[in-house]
C-alpha cells in the first residue's frame, strides 16, 4: 500500500492514507503493549484534565484516544472489547477524511465531485439491487429515510399542505399502517418527526389462523383501508416488511402492492432480506418488492463497512417536491455523505458484494440443515431458501403424566398453567441463548422475545457476519453447543416436577414458584417465627438461608446454589441450578431440610445459652453474696478487721472449708465446686444428646458425589430399592466385623490381618463404617463446642 501511495499526485491525499494507515495502527494494538513498547508506565486517562496551552502532537492524541477505547482490559470481558475492522473498513473511514479536505476545495469543483460521486453511487446501488429508475438518498439515522418519504406522501396527496398547514391534515386526518411484527418505536419515532398525533398510526395485525404468524394480515388489512375511507381518513402509507426485525418472515408483498394501488397508498419496504436482490436467485415474495413506492437498505450491516450511512431508494418524478421532503438538497456536504460507500463499493467490486451476501445466506442455510438433525430444538422460520435469519428454541413434550410442556392442546390447560409453562419454557431458552453466546461469540447471536412463540435465539449473519468474521466452522461449533447443552435441559425439565412435589411433602419447606429461574426450583425455609403474611425481609431467615448456601457448596456437589429474595416479596430463599446428571431429589431435598433446620436449633441454642448464661451469673452473684453473709456471722466481726483478724485467726484458727459455684453449660444450672476442691477433679456433669440426623442417610460408594443416584441405568429410583440396598449394605457391613473378629483371632497379638485376608467387598464395607463412626464423632465434637 506504501507503493501504491507514492503514485498519487497529490501530496496531501498521499499523506492522509499513511495518516490514517498509522492511526489505525495505533488505534487497533492494545494499548498495554504500546505501553510496554515505548518503555513507560500505563497511565490513566479517565479523568478530565485542562487543556494544554502548548498543544500536542498526533501520536499523542491517538494514545489518548486508543486509550479511552479500549480501557482496561485486564478488568473487562473479551467481549466488550472492539472487533478489527478489514481493509474495507479502512476505504469507508478513509472516505469520512477525505470528505473533510473535498470540502476544501472552490464551489465549482465541489459541484461536479458530488454529483459525480452522488450519481455514482445511486447508479451502482440501482442496479445491484434491482431497482429501477430510482433515486437515493443517505442518511445517517436509519428510520431517517422512512420519515422523510412520509413528508413526501403527505406532500403529493395533500395540494395545499404548503399553504394552508395542518389544517388540511384536520380536515382528512392521514393513516400510516404498520405491521405488528414492525421494529419496536418505528411509529413513534414517525409521529414525533411528523408531528402527527398517535391515532394516525393503524397497528395492523399478522395472521392468526392461515400463513405465518410474523406476516402482515392482508385480508384485515383491507378491512381497516375500507373502514377509515368511509370514516373520512386518508390511507397515506403503508410500511411492509421484507424480513422482519425479529424473525426474518417477509409479508406478501405483491399482494399489499395490489392492495396499494388500488387506494392509492405509498407503499415502503425494509428489511434483511432485501440484501438477497443482489444475488443471482431471488425469491419471489422479496422479489416484488422491486415494484414498491421506495426501499430503505442499509449496505454498511450487511458488507460489514462502519460508518457507512443507510440508503433509501425511492420513484419520484416532482423535483421540487421531493426538496421541500427533505429528499434532496444543494448543499455539497449532503451529497458527500455518500463518499465512504462509493469508496467502499469500488473497492469491493460487484463479485465482492454479491460474495458477502452469499457466504451469509450459506452461514444460514448450513445451520437450518444442521438444526433439523437435532432433537428438541423447533425452527421458526418462514422460507429455508430465502430467509437468511435462523430463529429457534428449545422445546421437549413430556409423557402424560408429567404436567411440563406437554402436547395437549391449549383450550384443555388452565390460563395460569399455561402462563407458568410457557414462562419456565422461556427461563429455559434464555439460559440457552446466554451460554451459547459466551461458547461461540463469533456467530453474533441474540436472544428475543417473542409475542407468541416466547423467548428464542436468533442467527442473523447478514448483519454480524463480516463484522465478526463468522465462518463455516463456527456454525459448527454452535452446533456442537447446543448439543452439548441438550442433555442439560431435558434433565433440568424433567426434575422439576419431582423438586416440586417433594418440598411440597416436606415439612418446613416452601416452593416458591418463580418462572424465570432456569434451575431446578426455588425453595425457602420456614422457620418458627416466619410469618407468611409478610412480604418484607426476614433476618433471621436471611441468616438461616446464609448459612444453608454455606453447608451446601461444602457439600462439593455438581450442582449450583445461589442465595437471593423471592420473586413476589422479600424473603430469601435457595435457588438450585442447572443438573447435569440424574440428580436423587429426594436426597437433595431432605438434606436441604435437615441442615437448614440443624442451623435454625444451633442458632436457638445459642440464644437460650446466651439467655441461661446471664441468669446463671445474676443467681451466682446472689448466691455469693449471701454466702458472704453466713461467714461474716459465723466468724464474727473482729475477725473481719484487718490487723485484729490476723492475730485472733492465728490464736484461733477457722477450720471453713472453701466454697464456689460453677455453671454447668449442659445442665443449665449453678453447681457447689466442693467436689472439685475435694476429689482435685472437675465433674463430668450430664452427657450431651446426639446430634439429630435425618430420617435417611444414603451410603455413597466412593468417589460418589452427594445428590447422585446409584442406579444410573434407570431413570428413577423408587423408595424400597434404596431401602434394600442399604440394608443389602448393612448385612455386608455385619458380616465384615464377624470376619474381621475371626481374623483377629486367628492371628497373633504381634502380626495384625493382612488387607489380602478380606475381599474387596468386605474391604470396601470396613472403609465405610470406620467413615461412618469419624462422622458421628465430628458432629457430637461440633455440638459440644457449640454450647
Amino acid at each position: 500500500m506504501d507503493a501504491s501511495l507514492e503514485k498519487i499526485a497529490d501530496p496531501t491525499l498521499a499523506e492522509m492514507g499513511k495518516n490514517l494507515k498509522e492511526a489505525m495502527r495505533m488505534l487497533e494494538k492494545s494499548p498495554r503493549r504500546t505501553e510496554e513498547e515505548n518503555g513507560k508506565k500505563p497511565v490513566s486517562e479517565d479523568i478530565p484534565g485542562p487543556l494544554q496551552g502548548s498543544g500536542q502532537d498526533m501520536v499523542s492524541i491517538l494514545q489518548l484516544v486508543q486509550n479511552l477505547m479500549h480501557g482496561d482490559e485486564d478488568e473487562e470481558p473479551q467481549s466488550t472489547r472492539i472487533q478489527n475492522i478489514g481493509e474495507q473498513g479502512h476505504m469507508a473511514l478513509l472516505g469520512h477524511s477525505l470528505g473533510a479536505y473535498i470540502s476544501t476545495l472552490d464551489k465549482e469543483k465541489l459541484r461536479k465531485l458530488t454529483t459525480r460521486i452522488l450519481s455514482d453511487t445511486t447508479l451502482w446501488l440501482r442496479r445491484i439491487f434491482r431497482y429501477e429508475n430510482g433515486c437515493a438518498y443517505f442518511h445517517e439515522e436509519e428510520r431517517e429515510g422512512l420519515a422523510k418519504i412520509c413528508r413526501l406522501a403527505i406532500h403529493s396527496r395533500y395540494e395545499d399542505f404548503v399553504v394552508d398547514g395542518f389544517n388540511v391534515l384536520y380536515n382528512k386526518k392521514p393513516v400510516i399502517y404498520l405491521s405488528a411484527a414492525a421494529r419496536p418505536g418505528l411509529g413513534q419515532y414517525l409521529c414525533n418527526q411528523l408531528g402527527l398525533p398517535f391515532p394516525c398510526l393503524c397497528r395492523v395485525p399478522c395472521n392468526t389462523m392461515f400463513g405465518s404468524q410474523h406476516q402482515m394480515d392482508v385480508a384485515f388489512l383491507e378491512k381497516l383501508i375500507k373502514d377509515d375511507v368511509e370514516r373520512g381518513r386518508l390511507p397515506l402509507l403503508l410500511v411492509a416488511n421484507a424480513g422482519t426485525a425479529a424473525v426474518g418472515h417477509t409479508d406478501k408483498i405483491g399482494r399489499l402492492k395490489e392492495l396499494c394501488e388500488q387506494y392509492g397508498i405509498w407503499l415502503h419496504v425494509e428489511g434483511v432480506n432485501l440484501a438477497t436482490l443482489a444475488l443471482g436467485y431471488v425469491s419471489s415474495s422479496v422479489l416484488a418488492a422491486t415494484k414498491c413506492d421506495s426501499m430503505t437498505l442499509t449496505p454498511g450491516l450487511w458488507l460489514g463497512l462502519p460508518a457507512v450511512p443507510a440508503v433509501t431508494l425511492y420513484k419520484h418524478d416532482d423535483p421540487a417536491l421531493t426538496l421541500v421532503a427533505g429528499l434532496t438538497s444543494n448543499k455539497p456536504a449532503d451529497k458527500l455523505r455518500a463518499l465512504p460507500l462509493w469508496l467502499s463499493l469500488q473497492y469491493l467490486g460487484l463479485d465482492g458484494i454479491v460474495e458477502r451476501i452469499k457466504h451469509a445466506c450459506h452461514l444460514s442455510q448450513r445451520l437450518q440443515e444442521s438444526l433439523k438433525k437435532v432433537d428438541h430444538i423447533k425452527i421458526l422460520v418462514e422460507d429455508e431458501l430465502s430467509s437468511p435469519v435462523v430463529v429457534f428454541r428449545f422445546f421437549q413434550e413430556l409423557p402424560a403424566s408429567d404436567s411440563a410442556f406437554k402436547a395437549v392442546p391449549v383450550s384443555n390447560i388452565a390460563p395460569a398453567a399455561v402462563g407458568r409453562e410457557r414462562h419456565s419454557c422461556d427461563a429455559l431458552n434464555r439460559w440457552l441463548g446466554e451460554q451459547l453466546k459466551q461458547l461461540v461469540p463469533q456467530c453474533g447471536l441474540t436472544v428475543i422475545d417473542l409475542e407468541v412463540d416466547g423467548t428464542c435465539v436468533r442467527f442473523s449473519p447478514l448483519m454480524t457476519a463480516e463484522g465478526l468474521g463468522t465462518r463455516g466452522e463456527d456454525v459448527d461449533q454452535l452446533i456442537t453447543c447446543i448439543q452439548s447443552k441438550l442433555p442439560v435441559l431435558t434433565c433440568t425439565l424433567q426434575l422439576r416436577e419431582e423438586f416440586k412435589q417433594e418440598v411440597e411433602g416436606t415439612a418446613g419447606l416452601l416452593y416458591v414458584d418463580d418462572p424465570n429461574w432456569p434451575g431446578i426450583g426455588v425453595v425457602r425455609y420456614e422457620h418458627a417465627n416466619d410469618d407468611d403474611t409478610s412480604l418484607k425481609s426476614d433476618p433471621e431467615g436471611e441468616k438461616i438461608h446464609t448459612g444453608l448456601l454455606k453447608k451446601l457448596n461444602e457439600l462439593e456437589s455438581d450442582l449450583t446454589f445461589k442465595i437471593g429474595p423471592e420473586y413476589k416479596s422479600m424473603k430469601s430463599c435457595i435457588y438450585i441450578g442447572m443438573a447435569s446428571d440424574d440428580v436423587d431429589v429426594s436426597e437433595l431435598v431432605e438434606t436441604i431440610a435437615v441442615t437448614a433446620r440443624e442451623i435454625e436449633e444451633n442458632s436457638r441454642l445459642l440464644e437460650n445459652m446466651t439467655e441461661v448464661v446471664r441468669k446463671g451469673i445474676q443467681e451466682a452473684q446472689v448466691q455469693l453474696q449471701k454466702a458472704n453473709e453466713e461467714r461474716l456471722l459465723e466468724e464474727g466481726v473482729l475477725r473481719q478487721i484487718p490487723v485484729v483478724g490476723s492475730v485472733l485467726n492465728w490464736f484461733s484458727p477457722v477450720q471453713a472449708s472453701q466454697k464456689g459455684r460453677s455453671f454447668n453449660l449442659t445442665a443449665g444450672s449453678l453447681e457447689s465446686t466442693e467436689y472439685t476442691y475435694v476429689h482435685k477433679v472437675q465433674g463430668t456433669g450430664v452427657t450431651p444428646p446426639p446430634t439429630p440426623l435425618g430420617t435417611r442417610s444414603k451410603q455413597r460408594l466412593p468417589g460418589q458425589k452427594p445428590f447422585k443416584r446409584s442406579l444410573r441405568g434407570s431413570d428413577a429410583v423408587s423408595e424400597t430399592s434404596s431401602v434394600s440396598h442399604i440394608e443389602d449394605l448393612e448385612k455386608v457391613e455385619q458380616l465384615s466385623s464377624g470376619l474381621e473378629h475371626d481374623n483377629l483371632e486367628a492371628h497373633s497379638p504381634e502380626q495384625p490381618p493382612r488387607a489380602a485376608d478380606l475381599t474387596a467387598r468386605q474391604t470396601e464395607a470396613l472403609q465405610n463404617q470406620a467413615q461412618h463412626q469419624e462422622d458421628d464423632h465430628s458432629q457430637v465434637e461440633e455440638l459440644e463446642r457449640l454450647r
